[in-house]
């Protein structure tokens, strides 16, 4: 399961990380973001070069303002603590994974 970061371990989690981290930005009442996390739980154990992790915006505010997140599902990938590529809106598996490569190359 991807794991559930806060606002109080964005830092810890995200920004500090060791290797690239896509952070899954979504709410609970969400349909297209509760459409996509099996994909993602599945990129996740697919791919050993990036970490997967998932933020509720409706518990944790803060990250998603300070990344100017709008709408959900909103996927950023983050290499070296800086966000680099933004995915928003649902897609399918296979896009994801190529978007996510092409981020990470």
């Amino acid at each position: 399961m991807t794991k559930a970061v806060t606002d109080a371990s964005f830092e810890a989690d995200v920004i500090n990380a060791d290797k690239p981290v896509l952070v899954d930005f979504w709410a609970q009442w969400c349909g297209p973001c509760r459409m996509i996390a099996p994909a993602l739980e599945e990129l996740d154990a697919e791919m050993a070069n990036v970490d997967i992790v998932k933020v509720d915006i409706d518990e944790n505010p803060e990250a998603p303002g300070r990344y100017g997140v709008m709408s959900i599902p909103t996927m950023i990938l983050f290499k070296g603590g800086k966000p680099v590529a933004m995915q928003v809106g649902a897609k399918p598996k296979g896009e994801l994974k190529n978007w996510l490569e092409g981020a990470l190359a």
